[in-house]
């Protein structure tokens, strides 16, 4: 026996709200859609350009000479066939920069042919109140009309062209129209082949949007990510320092011979700031290690560039190094930023052009220090790579830490180069 799941009332309530809503909205969406002057161009074809556009103008040509020669046996002046002729087709071409005018501008003229035409001649088809070349150009119009507005106003463009159709049979009983069913069916399929390739034209615009948002979205990830990889490593810098200040403060008292209370007491709040601080740091660094677990390893230094170096070598890269200015301690926070861009230069370089030669440079300057990794260009395709690489934007995250610039980009030889200027922290005394 089947289980029926009651229906909660506050759903029920919902559902009748949004019915509501809806059904507020339809004069809204009328108004926008179909009662509007505004200037709608039909967007052009991704692959074609603007050949539809010319196509359609020039069915609107062929048709125009057709249906002037049909006006020709149910309308007697000539002016009249020649207005009612320019009334019908105009409507094809301007409906591909102003649909709702042109559509209303063709369901006026297919009344005006209903009212003024005689009986039609001999060789004139009529499937309605029109005749079949009149009904090929609004159908047209109704076409290019779907493609634009919502499909709520198609529908009701559709209906009103058949209630006009259905009017214009009532009040001429004299006239037998011939297949009207026929000619409901293709104002039928035009508005639903329009609409339909208009909701895919939607929907792929939406998915567009939604995979941009999520491209932007994985990149302010991907950039969080890194500032809190870097964050996490500096942490160690920093840590490092308040801890020499809090052991500085603990043994200055011991070599200083009487000192005075005020100097015990200072030293002691210098000292019990510089713990606060550290477990504050602590504090910090587990938030953004997370699941990870705390790192005990030494945050690496310029010192260890050439076992740097050497391991990629070990993997079969060729790589050379230079090294210019006097070379002289830097603070940790360069040290390392600049050790952690020369490694990922490294990896990007095996990764990305396998088989090149790499050089690494170091130059030391006063006030900034400079390292330029440059790669030849790859001796066979790199496999690919995949996910979105970190590389690059972390690169740029360390040097705008420091205040410094990144420069990266391919070399006339076809290899790669990344270039970081690093300010030191003290200027003044890198002097020489």
């Amino acid at each position: 026996m089947s289980r029926v799941t009651p229906v909660k009332r506050g759903d029920r309530r919902g559902t009748k709200e949004q019915a509501v809503a809806a059904l507020r909205a339809i004069p809204r969406t009328l108004r926008t859609d179909l009662f509007t002057l505004a200037r709608d161009p039909m967007p052009r074809s991704v692959w074609l350009g603007p050949l539809p556009h010319i196509h359609v103008m020039l069915l609107a040509a062929l048709l125009a000479l057709y249906n002037a020669n049909e006006n020709a046996h149910i309308l007697a002046p000539d002016s009249t066939v020649a207005l009612l002729t320019a009334l019908q087709s105009v409507p094809v071409v301007l409906a591909l920069s102003r649909p709702a005018p042109a559509w209303w501008l063709s369901a006026f003229a297919l009344s005006l042919t209903g009212v003024l035409a005689d009986e039609p001649g001999p060789g004139v088809t009529v499937w309605w109140p029109w005749t079949v070349s009149a009904l090929l150009l609004h159908t047209l119009v109704l076409l290019l009309l779907a493609l634009r507005v919502r499909p709520l106003a198609a529908v009701v463009a559709l209906a009103v062209t058949l209630l006009a159709g259905a009017a214009g049979i009532v009040l001429d009983a004299g006239r037998r129209p011939q297949a009207t069913t026929w000619a409901a069916l293709i104002f039928t399929l035009a508005v639903v082949l329009g609409s339909s390739l208009r909701q895919g034209r939607v929907a792929r615009a939406r998915l567009t949007e939604q995979q941009e948002l999520t491209a932007e979205e994985r990149a302010r990830r991907t950039l969080l990510e890194e500032r809190g990889r870097i964050a996490r490593e500096l942490h160690d810098v920093v840590a490092h320092h308040m801890s020499v200040v809090s052991i500085q403060a603990q043994v200055v008292p011991h070599l200083v011979e009487n000192p005075s209370p005020e100097l015990r007491e200072n030293l002691a709040a210098i000292r019990g700031s510089a713990v606060e601080a550290l477990t504050e740091l602590r504090r910090v660094l587990g938030v953004l290690r997370g699941a990870d677990g705390p790192s005990e390893a030494p945050q690496p230094t310029l010192a260890q560039l050439d076992d740097l170096v050497a391991t990629v070598r070990g993997a079969g890269v060729s790589v050379t190094t230079a090294t210019t200015g006097p070379v002289r301690p830097l603070s940790p926070g360069v040290e390392l930023s600049a050790y952690r861009i020369v490694q990922e230069a490294l990896s990007n370089a095996m990764r990305h052009a396998p088989g090149a030669a790499v050089r690494v440079e170091t130059a030391y300057a006063p006030g900034t220090l400079a390292v330029r990794i440059t790669n030849s260009a790859p001796e066979r395709p790199a496999p690919p790579s995949p996910g979105a690489g970190h590389g690059l934007l972390g690169m740029r995250e360390r040097a705008a830490m420091l205040g410094g610039d990144l420069a990266t980009g391919p070399t006339p030889d076809g290899g790669y180069e990344v270039t970081a200027v690093l300010p030191t922290a003290h200027p003044t005394e890198d002097t020489p």
